[in-house]
C-alpha cells in the first residue's frame, strides 16, 4: 500500500525535476551566449550582470528551499531589465557627448577617419578581380601579379584562397558566387563604392574598382600616430590633436568628424540652462508642458464630472443609452482619432473649416496659438470618457443616504455638489487626477499625430515647435534633424522625471491630507 501511493509521487518530482533542468540549462545557454556576445564588444561590466543573475536564478529555482525567492525573482528580473537598465542607460547617456558624429570608439573613429580620406596611388597596379557575393555581401577575388587568389569583403581584409581560375584568373571560390557582368551594371553603385582592405590595419589602404574588372590601390592621405595620439594629413602638412572632448580638431579649433563617445560630466545639463540657442526653447517648452497637462487634466475632469453627474439623475430616461455614447470616443483607438482630427483640422481641406465654417481658412494647425487651443481640444475628446466613467462609478459609490439626509436638512444641489459629493468624489478620484496629470505630461502621442510639434519655431537652436511638449522635444533632439544630440535628449528626460516626480509627491501628500479630512 505504501510503495503504490508514493510511487505517483517520485513519477511527479522526477518529471517536474527534468522540466526544471530544462529551462534552467536554457536559461544558462543563453546567458553564456549573450555574455560571449558582450564580451566580444568589450562590455564586460553588462556580461558580468549577465553571468551573476544567471547563477543566482539557477540557484533559487535548482533547490527546494527559498520559496519567496521563487515568486519575486522574475518580477525582479523583469523590473532590473526593463526599468532599472533602462534608467540607468538613460542616467549614463546624459552624461556623455554621445549624438551625430560620436557614436564610435577612438579606435573605430580613427579606422573610418583613414578610410574615409583615401585616394588612388599614382604607380598603383592593376589587379584583375572578380566580384563575389555571399549572404548579400560584395567582395573581391584578386589574383595578384604571382597568379595567387586573395579575397576579402568590406568587413574583412584581404586573404589567400583556394580559387578556380580560368586563363589566369581567379574567378570562383567555394561559398561565394561570382557576379556576371550584368550583375555588376545593375549593381554598379554597390560595386564602386566598395574598399577591401588590405590589411588589418586601415592605414595600410584598400583595394577599389571602377568597371568591375580591374582594381587598384588606394591608401588614406591621413597618418595616426599612436605615440603622440595624432592624426596628420600627409597632403596639407596639417596635424590634428586631440581636443578632449571625443573628436580630434584642427589648428583653428574646428573638429574633425567622425569622432568618438567621451564622458563629458554635467555638460548636457549646463548647456540646456546655459546656452542661449537651448535655454530658450527649454523655457518655453517646459511652461507650456505644465500648461498642457494642468489645462488637459482640468478640462477633462470638469466636463467628465459633469457628464457624469447629468446622466447619474436616476429620473433621466435613456441613460443607459447616453452613456454609450458619452464612451465611445474612449473605444475609438487614441491615435486614430488624433490622426483623423488632424485632417480635419486642416486649413485648406479639412472638415472643420470646409463643411462646418462654410470654406473658412482658419489656421488651426499652423498657428502657434490655435495650434495649442487645437491639442487641448482634441485631447480633451480623447480624454473625457475615461474621466466621465470613472466619475460616474465614484458618485455611485457615495451612500444615497448621504444624499438623503442632505436633502431633509434643506440643502441645495449646489451645496450638496461643493459640500458634500465633490470631497468624498476628490477622496477616491485624487490618485487618478494624478495619474492624468503625469500622463499627459509626457503625452506624446496627440502632440506628435495632431501637430508634429508644429508650428516650426525657426529661431530656436534646436528642432522644436510652438506645441512641443519636453517628451516630443525630447524625441526631436534625439531622432528628427542632421544633428542627433542623444545625450542632450537624455538630459532633458532626467529634467522630466525630477519635474514629474515633485509633482507627484506634491500631489500625494495633498491627497493623503483629504484621506484625514475624511
Amino acid at each position: 500500500m505504501t510503495d503504490l501511493q508514493s510511487a505517483p509521487t517520485r513519477s511527479t518530482g522526477m518529471g517536474t525535476l527534468v522540466a526544471k533542468i530544462v529551462v534552467l540549462g536554457g536559461l544558462d545557454a543563453l546567458a553564456v551566449f549573450l555574455a560571449a556576445v558582450l564580451v566580444g564588444r568589450g562590455d564586460y561590466v553588462i556580461a558580468g550582470v549577465v553571468v551573476v543573475a544567471a547563477i543566482v536564478l539557477t540557484l533559487i529555482y535548482l533547490g527546494d528551499g527559498l520559496l519567496p525567492a521563487k515568486y519575486i525573482a522574475p518580477g525582479l528580473a523583469f523590473l532590473a531589465v526593463f526599468q532599472v537598465f533602462v534608467i540607468g542607460y538613460t542616467v549614463y547617456i546624459a552624461f556623455t557627448n554621445y549624438s551625430t558624429g560620436h557614436v564610435l570608439t577612438k579606435d573605430q573613429a580613427v579606422e573610418a577617419l583613414l578610410s574615409q580620406s583615401q585616394s588612388r596611388l599614382p604607380d598603383s597596379p592593376s589587379y584583375p578581380v572578380t566580384v563575389v557575393e555571399a549572404d548579400g555581401e560584395l567582395g573581391f577575388l584578386v589574383t595578384t601579379p604571382d597568379g595567387s587568389a586573395l579575397l576579402g569583403t568590406q568587413n574583412s581584409p584581404l586573404e589567400p584562397v583556394d580559387a578556380t581560375f580560368t586563363n589566369g584568373q581567379a574567378v570562383a571560390v567555394d561559398g561565394y558566387a561570382s557576379l556576371r557582368f550584368a550583375d555588376i551594371l545593375q549593381r554598379q553603385d554597390e560595386v564602386s563604392s566598395l574598399a577591401i582592405p588590405l590589411s588589418d590595419d586601415a592605414g595600410d589602404g584598400s583595394l577599389r574598382t571602377l568597371d568591375g574588372r580591374l582594381a587598384y590601390e588606394y591608401t588614406s592621405s591621413l597618418s595616426f600616430d599612436e605615440a603622440s595620439g595624432t592624426l596628420t594629413d600627409t597632403t596639407a602638412g596639417e596635424t590634428f590633436r586631440d581636443g578632449g572632448e571625443g573628436a580630434f580638431v584642427r589648428e583653428d579649433g574646428t573638429e574633425v568628424l567622425p569622432g568618438w563617445q567621451v564622458n563629458v560630466g554635467l555638460d548636457n545639463f549646463a548647456r540646456a540652462v546655459t546656452e542661449p540657442s537651448i535655454r530658450g526653447p527649454l523655457v518655453y517648452v517646459t511652461a507650456w508642458t505644465i500648461a498642457f497637462a494642468a489645462l488637459s487634466v482640468a478640462l477633462i475632469f470638469a466636463l467628465g464630472l459633469f457628464m457624469a453627474l447629468l446622466f447619474n439623475d436616476p429620473t433621466m430616461r435613456g441613460r443607459t443609452a447616453y452613456r454609450i455614447v458619452m464612451v465611445l470616443p474612449y473605444a475609438f483607438p487614441a491615435f486614430l482619432g488624433a490622426m483623423v482630427w488632424s485632417g480635419m483640422l486642416s486649413q485648406s481641406f479639412g472638415f472643420v473649416n470646409q463643411v462646418l465654417l462654410g470654406g473658412a481658412s482658419i489656421p488651426w494647425l499652423t498657428d502657434p496659438t490655435l495650434a495649442k487651443i487645437s491639442v487641448l481640444m482634441v485631447n480633451l475628446w480623447l480624454g473625457f470618457p475615461y474621466m466621465f466613467l470613472v466619475a460616474t462609478g465614484a458618485l455611485q459609490a457615495i451612500p444615497s443616504e448621504v444624499r438623503e439626509a442632505s436633502r431633509m436638512d434643506g440643502t441645495s444641489r449646489w451645496q450638496m455638489l461643493r459640500h458634500i459629493e465633490m470631497p468624498l468624489l476628490l477622496i477616491s478620484m485624487a490618485p487618478i487626477l494624478i495619474a492624468t496629470f503625469a500622463f499627459n505630461f509626457n503625452n506624446f502621442n496627440v502632440i506628435y499625430l495632431v501637430t508634429g510639434g508644429g508650428p516650426r519655431d525657426t529661431g530656436a537652436g534646436i528642432p522644436v515647435g510652438h506645441t512641443d511638449i519636453l517628451i516630443s522635444l525630447v524625441y526631436k533632439v534625439a531622432f528628427t534633424g542632421q544633428n542627433r544630440d542623444y545625450g542632450l535628449a537624455s538630459a532633458f528626460s532626467i529634467i522630466i522625471f525630477i519635474v514629474v516626480a515633485a509633482i507627484s509627491i506634491i500631489s500625494f501628500r495633498r491627497t493623503k491630507t483629504l484621506e484625514e479630512i475624511n
